[in-house]
């Protein structure tokens, strides 16, 4: 719907705004540069017992070789292939009993790797980045294998319509430069490229006086340093080449169509704007903000009818330039032509008539709350420092943001009139391409396999074997206040004082394939979108300017949530309730919203996504099982917007909703505010039924899904297994689950699919167990010609499970791995506001996660064959493949 696609826009082709700010109270940072030229940044954030170290080489896509795209890229991925003292097994172990939650990424001018780990383990996860600083084999056997996980990628990303159309639009913006080409790679390169090679592009620029450490955490600062000085101190300095020149010819106006998967066609309007380095990049982004904001007519095309969503985002943004582009989307079968027209027209008119100066205030006012915000994640605050440092050369993330608070209306103006050139301008539409039916296929399970070796165990350093080999049970994090309101609705409250600001997250319990009438699919889509029409007593742009003014964000609906600095906090949750419970819902604006909300179900219905999940359920479901409803425009357009508040009177209920409020708020602060604006909300009539019947046992089927689109296979192999979130075979079933999976090289599915044999750039597994029933479930993407064999070694691997049992060291690491992520789940304040309410909603104690890891710790080797045994079964698994035809 419009705003879920707007989200999805934000997360999918822009990058957002929030991962560029960010900031600390200057006594709890800590600067300082070593004799070998590394420059070290400590950032003290008491929030969890957790800390990030996030390791920034100033060397990226922009340094590739001529004629070799993607070397810096690749030479990311080695650095996880072995390194100084340290084999690739050995990488994989560590970091998997570390938590299992580090990775990396090239951009354009660096490579970043990151790690997040509980604060005690900061020694381990040092020494390990600084092994890798030290020295990287690039081993020609080792680029071997890997090259087939990274041509995989590639994949992955070409059958991506919207990477596909940055490749496109950075080639117009950016001709003759390095930004022209971002630093994936191709797999023409790959196949040309060496260990050899890798190793030089390594000496010349993994250089300590070519890098940036940052760490962030609940550490001492001056105790991590001397670390940073014992592990990195002599490692010596070399000499690096220069960087490539960027001198940027004008943009020409160009315009260019592309084929897409979308449900929804895409329509945008670019422009080149000022990079990081220019004192005009603070005006752009508050521009941007400004002419994003749901008060500005980019927007207005949305509840005018005319669009399915909008936005202005700023995007590549690099030293030297950046993307400034409108987005619009709109039916999947519309003509481009209006929607285009209108978006120059609104842009022509900011240009000629400047942006309203009170939209300029509120993006001003919203940027500097971010930051505030920025501290409730230790691994977002890591990674806004490194942003700051590493990516824009500043000297702290506080740094732009204080030229964004001294960006006027006129500056505003100013960068409008000299970027926002409409005709240069480069016009994009992605046209979605509709799927094919799905065609009943042959299982591609390969021939049946009972066991597999054993895995060895991996001998690990000394300095790692006792500190990650250790295992125990995560202190419990402290309890929050848990209270039920005389109407029944359950409100839970923890005091996190990282900074003056208070989050809220709620949710309804509902379950719309239940509570909704027959025949009036997409009533809950339908409604979920007037919230964002304002209230009875605010209309839209009434109560989005009363967010504005209090810096704070929003949103309505089954799932809601407000973000406010603390002392605004009784003002939001006024805003929050009145919203909540006083939706606006007028008629004009549902008949706009179920109309569009018909045209994207049209267009889902089409589209491959849709249909491969489809084709999946009715594989996995009986016949008659409400998941198996579908929203058709033929449902929308029966609905009246009397069945609208209908369906809200039935669902939302104080007796079925929960909410969590995390931040610098006590619950002797919090209760009386949240009760007194949603204390007199009543319940009437009988709770609805919001639970899914259990289902039984599924039958091996197949299917393929034409997805023109991708060139690249996406892999979905799944299966009902007879438990519940409550049966006590979900704790074993979970722990052999991280023996597959959860730790990269270090486990099963990575080792056999991409370490081994490079079919797939990643696998991902999973149990996800409601209260009545639960699913086990294997994704991959790969090309064609390996789908069988890729889905051969699934089910050996599944088998070996069941038949033989694991080994000491996998039941140890796989423990570990999990034990871990209990205390890393502490590490934001949304992860721990969803945790509690996921909790509360499922009906379990809001100190699961501690009594889980105790059921872990015990938990033997010969529980983990049984559970598999007796619930996992390979050859029951429904198989949908989307995109071309397995061979």
């Amino acid at each position: 719907m419009p705003r879920r696609i707007l989200l999805a826009l934000t997360l999918v082709l822009i990058a957002t705004l929030a991962a560029q700010q960010g900031g600390a109270p200057r006594d709890s940072v800590v600067r300082a540069t070593l004799d070998n030229g590394l420059r070290v940044v400590i950032v003290r954030d008491p929030l969890a017992p957790v800390v990030t170290v996030e390791d920034n080489y100033l060397a990226g896509g922009d340094e590739t070789p001529a004629g070799f795209p993607g070397t810096a890229h690749a030479q990311e991925h080695m650095a996880f292939r072995g390194c100084t003292g340290l084999t690739a097994d050995q990488i994989a172990a560590v970091y998997a009993q570390l938590g299992g939650n580090n990775n990396a990424d090239t951009q354009q001018n660096i490579t970043q790797y990151f790690v997040t780990v509980p604060a005690a383990d900061l020694g381990v996860a040092l020494r390990m980045d600084a092994a890798c600083m030290q020295g990287v084999e690039d081993s020609q056997d080792q680029w071997n294998e890997e090259r087939g996980a990274i041509e995989q990628e590639v994949s992955r990303d070409l059958s991506n319509p919207t990477y596909k159309f940055i490749t496109r639009l950075n080639e117009d913006m950016f001709a003759g430069t390095p930004y022209a080409h971002d630093a994936l790679g191709t797999r023409e390169s790959f196949e040309a490229t060496t260990g050899q090679m890798l190793h030089k592009f390594y000496q010349d620029w993994y250089a300590p006086n070519n890098a940036i450490l940052v760490i962030a955490g609940d550490v001492d600062p001056a105790a991590a340093l001397a670390q940073v000085k014992e592990l990195y101190g002599k490692i010596p300095r070399r000499q690096v080449p220069a960087h490539p020149e960027v001198n940027l010819p004008a943009v020409k106006a160009d315009s260019f169509t592309l084929d897409s998967n979308l449900p929804y066609e895409l329509v945008f309007l670019a422009f080149r704007m000022p990079g990081t380095s220019s004192p005009d990049f603070a005006a752009a982004r508050i521009m941007a903000d400004a002419i994003g904001s749901q008060r500005a007519d980019l927007y207005g095309l949305v509840p005018a009818g005319k669009a399915l969503g909008s936005e202005f985002g700023l995007d590549e943004t690099y030293p030297k330039a950046s993307v400034g582009f409108a987005v619009a989307a709109i039916p999947s079968a519309a003509d481009a032509g209006p929607i285009t027209a209108e978006m120059k027209n609104i842009l022509a008119s900011y240009v000629e008539k400047g942006v309203p100066a009170e939209l300029v205030e509120a993006s001003k006012k919203s940027e500097v709350a971010s930051v505030e915000f920025d501290k409730n994640s230790i691994s977002d605050l890591a990674a806004d420092w490194s942003q700051a440092l590493a990516a824009e050369g500043r000297e702290s993330p506080q740094e732009i943001v204080d030229a964004m608070k001294k960006v006027t209306p006129e500056d505003v103006n100013r960068v409008a009139k000299t970027y926002l050139k409409l005709d240069s301008a480069v016009v994009a539409v992605l046209k979605p391409s509709a799927s094919g039916e799905p065609v009943s296929a042959k299982g591609f399970g390969g021939a049946e396999s009972t066991t597999v070796a054993p895995t060895k165990p991996v001998p690990l350093p000394d300095w790692a074997e006792v500190s990650v080999k250790s295992l125990k049970v995560p202190a419990a994090p402290p309890a929050p206040a848990d209270m039920k309101l005389p109407n029944g609705l359950r409100l839970i409250v923890r005091t996190v004082t990282a900074s003056p600001t208070v989050s809220v997250v709620g949710e309804v319990k509902n379950e719309p394939d239940m509570e909704t009438a027959a025949g009036k699919d997409g009533a809950d889509s339908v409604l979920g979108e007037l919230f964002s029409y304002g209230s009875q007593t605010r209309d839209r742009l009434a109560f989005q300017k009363a967010l504005d003014d209090i810096a704070a964000s929003e949103s309505g609906g089954t799932s809601f949530n407000l973000r406010v600095l603390k002392q605004y906090f009784t003002q939001g949750v006024e805003l929050l309730a009145d919203n909540e419970l006083h939706p606006a819902m007028p008629e004009e604006a549902f008949q706009i919203v179920r109309k569009q909300t018909a045209d994207v179900a049209a267009g889902t219905l089409a589209s491959p996504e849709y249909r491969a999940g489809r084709a999946l359920s009715l594989g996995l479901m009986p016949k008659d099982d409400p998941s198996l409803r579908e929203t058709t425009p033929a449902t929308v357009n029966a609905l009246t917007l009397a069945d609208i508040k209908a369906y809200y009177a039935k669902v939302f209920r104080p007796d079925m909703t929960t909410i969590a409020v995390i931040g610098d708020i006590t619950p002797e602060e919090a209760r009386p505010v949240i009760e007194k604006y949603f204390g007199a909300w009543k319940a009437e009539g009988d709770k609805p039924a919001v639970t899914l019947p259990a289902v039984p046992a599924n039958k091996a089927s197949a299917a393929n899904v034409p997805d023109p689109t991708q060139v690249q296979d996406s892999v979905s192999l799944a299966e009902e297994v007879g438990i519940n979130r409550f049966s006590p075979d979900y704790y074993a079933l979970q722990l052999g689950n991280h023996v597959l999976g959860g730790g990269f090289y270090a486990t099963r599915l990575y080792r056999d699919l991409r370490q081994k044999h490079g079919y797939v750039y990643s696998v991902s597994n999973s149990l996800r167990a409601s209260e009545t029933r639960a699913a086990y479930s294997v994704s991959y993407g790969c090309d064609p010609e390996n789908v069988s064999k890729a889905r051969a070694l699934v089910d050996e691997d599944l088998n070996a499970m069941r038949t033989t049992n694991v080994t000491d060291a996998e039941l140890q690491q796989a423990k570990a791995l999990l034990l871990r992520q209990i205390t890393l789940s502490e590490s934001s304040e949304d992860a721990v506001a969803s945790g509690y309410l996921g909790r509360a909603l499922m009906g379990l104690p809001l100190d699961e996660p501690i009594r889980a890891a105790r059921r872990y710790y015990e938990i033997s080797a010969d529980e983990v064959r049984a559970a598999f045994e007796k619930w996992v079964h390979p050859e029951n698994f429904v198989q949908v493949v989307r995109g071309p035809a397995p061979k």
